[in-house]
């Protein structure tokens, strides 16, 4: 039987070795974000004028609804909101992320370790959430990114690619917004920032190797 002294050392060691790995994680995540992909790429002249936004936890993009021959509106039509009247918006806001983060967090008061362990630990349950905005100002976390048309074809496609057609549909937090179940697994690697890094660097754009935080994504466009 393990003693009181033997249980209080198996519990620091377990501590330790706890704040390591969230330490390790956290410098692996910054070294990933500093690393540039598609060192050559720079923004359009004349293109597509999207915006990478951040609420601080999570990343996504906000883009124009019919632009360069894609139509969010097949994907997201204003009859799936719970009010429809969302739908004359011009702009879309998409972002991936875990089912139960997404459902289970409607506000920053809502947010439990459970959730965020079991997010982090590993899920293949994951959503698309979909709002249906006007055209944001640029600000402090909200940037603006001018895409070639093809850029932002090869964008799109990763993005609605993500999409599990066919899949349930879920209300949003108010009228304007949804979710749609989407493909791909969630955890510690790949996060809703992560997955905005790999859209970025599917479409040719600069970005880091790795952004699995909202810093590593934003930081590599201008305010």
């Amino acid at each position: 039987m393990m003693t009181g002294t033997g249980a209080r050392a198996w519990i620091l060691r377990a501590v330790v070795a706890l704040v390591v790995l969230v330490l390790g994680y956290l410098v692996a995540g910054a070294i990933g974000g500093a690393i540039p992909t598609n060192r050559g790429w720079h923004p359009a002249d004349q293109g597509v004028r999207i915006f990478v936004e951040s609420n601080g936890v999570h990343t996504g993009f906000v883009m124009p609804k019919v632009a360069a021959g894609v139509d969010w509106r097949r994907l997201a039509p204003a009859g799936d909101l719970a009010d429809p009247r969302y739908g004359r918006l011009d702009h879309v806001a998409i972002g991936w992320g875990e089912k139960a983060f997404f459902l289970e967090t409607k506000t920053w008061a809502d947010v439990r370790p459970g959730t965020i362990l079991g997010a982090a630990i590993g899920s293949s349950h994951t959503l698309m959430h979909v709002e249906h905005v006007p055209m944001p100002a640029v600000g402090p976390d909200v940037r603006a990114v001018v895409l070639s048309e093809a850029e932002y074809r090869r964008l799109a496609a990763f993005v609605a690619g993500s999409f599990r057609l066919g899949g349930a549909r879920y209300p949003g937090y108010a009228g304007y917004d949804v979710f749609y179940d989407a493909r791909g697994r969630y955890d510690a690697a790949r996060t809703c920032n992560a997955w905005t890094g790999d859209a970025l660097r599917q479409a040719g754009v600069r970005v880091g190797a790795w952004t699995p935080f909202p810093a590593t994504v934003m930081q590599w466009f201008t305010p």
